[in-house]
């Protein structure tokens, strides 16, 4: 069956954030709330379900705050790289006021990441103090449920590095990639709304450029897309001037209803 659901930007910017520190661009100074930007984040919403939070970026504790996240019932990883993960100690937070370990979900590869940059997380406690973050590990290898919310993972490639995207019922995430892999556009045939990354408009070796993105969006068909993980040079008002029908930057504070399936 297919629930209601909201989807809600937690983050839209690059790894760097916009702005950037020291740069004196049109964007970087712009007035414009929609031009700052957080590092990368969604939480997916299906009330009285799961609030699933995809990726612990960098600004996760600022972000919780602005947008009261207050349970985080599962986390899904993309990939491991800084601003997808390094807020991951902030989920203590949500350890104590939950009581329980948070159900994890990631490849293989990230886990290796995860467990290297946060060695003292998955390593033997060596003191007692404020804790580490309880996390109960998933691999993600196939389609999966969180609390009956059926979600499928969406294989991308961010330069040589192979990521995931994740799907949810009619909606897809599909951030810091260049490239979907062959297997993948079975996968998000049919959604209602996607979301894509779009760095800037000039190539890049492991992100999608803005004409890239519009290319790729257009082969999936959707009705909506957004594009995310976007660096200062696009000023969010000129680049959606530019955009065909149908396509526009997402924003931090967006917030997104899609339907998601479930047992």
């Amino acid at each position: 069956m297919s629930l209601p659901a909201r989807v809600i930007f937690l983050g839209s910017g690059t790894s760097a954030g916009v702005p950037i520190i020291g740069c004196t661009c049109a964007v970087c100074q712009s007035t414009d709330p929609h031009d700052t930007r957080l590092r990368p984040s969604i939480y997916v919403d299906v009330p009285g379900r799961a609030g699933i939070l995809v990726d612990t970026g960098t600004d996760l504790r600022q972000q919780a705050l602005t947008h009261r996240i207050n349970r985080v019932e599962a986390i899904l990883y993309t990939h491991g790289h800084a601003d997808h993960v390094m807020g991951l100690d902030e989920i203590r937070r949500y350890n104590w006021m939950q009581k329980a370990a948070i159900p994890c979900y990631a490849s293989a590869r990230t886990w290796a990441d995860l467990r290297q940059t946060f060695s003292y997380v998955f390593g033997p406690v060596l003191q007692e103090g404020g804790g580490v973050p309880k996390l109960e590990p998933h691999e993600v290898d196939g389609p999966f449920e969180v609390k009956g919310i059926r979600i499928v993972p969406v294989p991308l490639w961010h330069g040589q590095l192979p990521i995931l995207g994740y799907r949810f019922g009619n909606f897809a995430y599909l951030t810091d990639c260049n490239r979907l892999d062959d297997e993948a556009w079975p996968l998000v045939a049919g959604i209602d709304t996607l979301v894509i990354d779009a760095l800037r408009w000039r190539a890049h070796s492991t992100h999608f450029s803005v004409s890239e993105a519009i290319e790729a969006a257009a082969r999936i068909g959707a009705r909506r897309t957004y594009f995310t993980h976007m660096s200062h040079d696009l000023g969010h008002a000129e680049t959606n001037a530019r955009l065909p029908a149908g396509v526009e930057l997402a924003y931090d504070g967006l917030v997104l209803d899609i339907e998601v399936e479930a047992s």
